[in-house]
């Protein structure tokens, strides 16, 4: 495949020969001081700004940050390849065959409908491999999901794994009386350990009930953050207009304001889709 930039491919094995040249004898020497552990905290950011470009359908954006992303890959390829470990082109290999492997409705003879059927297979042909491996006995089911990751990932996961075998609320109904009940127990916590604990339950039972729901939890929060950013922002510009200062302004008029922001996004919104707004 070639565009105006040339081969996919040798724009790839580019950087790759940049990397290694960056860690060669004459290479940088921030570059050549970094470990595997000391990368993983740029791997992380790089990840959100990913979430973040798309968040904004910055596209621009997303095409320069998915290039960030892909050094994350090669950076640490490069360091395994120094010690000897695998190279770049193992990791690329590895994914194709899999990719291939676990999709033989493509491109071999298994039947697959729908996504449902598409995921069904997936677990299967990847039990399948670990069999294949010698795996003495099926890990835990819950045993794949990271407790390394953030909080809410973390439950997303632990309760659709659990969901999958049948643990599971029936319908919404069932997970709002679930959060009904953990609210009133948060309500009446003797003591402030008490209080995390049952804060804990009630975030763990809100996270259920946007899976049952079918919203994904981090990108629902997340658009509240960006939403919570943007009105605060527009309070923050309104009173700086004004000459006022947060100690100046009362409760009362900064929540004015607020809805100020809130009628604007309104507006915003109906210009955009060519409605009247609500």
């Amino acid at each position: 495949m070639e565009d105006a930039g040339g081969s996919i491919g040798a724009r790839f094995e580019e950087l790759v020969q940049i990397m290694a040249r960056l860690r060669g004898p004459d290479g940088c020497p921030w570059d050549l001081k970094q470990s595997f552990d000391s990368i993983k905290p740029y791997t992380l950011e790089e990840v959100y700004e990913v979430f973040d470009a798309i968040d904004r359908r910055d596209m621009p954006g997303l095409s320069e940050e998915l290039g960030d992303y892909l050094l994350q890959a090669v950076f640490y390829a490069q360091m395994a390849a120094e010690q000897g470990h695998f190279t770049i082109g193992d990791s690329l290999q590895s994914i194709n065959e899999k990719l291939i492997r676990r999709h033989p409705h493509i491109f071999g003879s298994g039947v697959a409908h729908t996504a449902e059927d598409v995921k069904q297979r997936w677990d299967e042909i990847k039990l399948a491999e670990k069999a294949a491996k010698g795996d003495p006995k099926p890990e835990p089911l819950l045993a794949g999901v990271l407790k390394s990751q953030p909080a809410l990932a973390e439950a997303q996961q632990l309760t659709r794994k659990a969901a999958e075998v049948g643990f599971d609320w029936a319908n919404s109904q069932q997970v709002l009386a679930k959060l009904t009940e953990e609210l009133n127990e948060l309500a009446t916590a003797p003591d402030p350990a008490a209080v995390a604990a049952e804060m804990g339950d009630v975030l763990f039972v809100v996270v259920n009930l946007a899976r049952k729901l079918g919203v994904d939890a981090e990108q629902a929060l997340r658009l509240s953050n960006a939403k919570f950013r943007s009105r605060f922002g527009y309070i923050e510009t309104r009173l700086n207009q004004t000459g006022r200062k947060w100690d100046e302004s009362s409760l009362e008029e900064m929540d004015a304001i607020w809805n100020e922001a809130k009628q604007a996004e309104k507006l915003a919104a109906a210009a955009q889709q060519g409605t009247k707004p609500q």
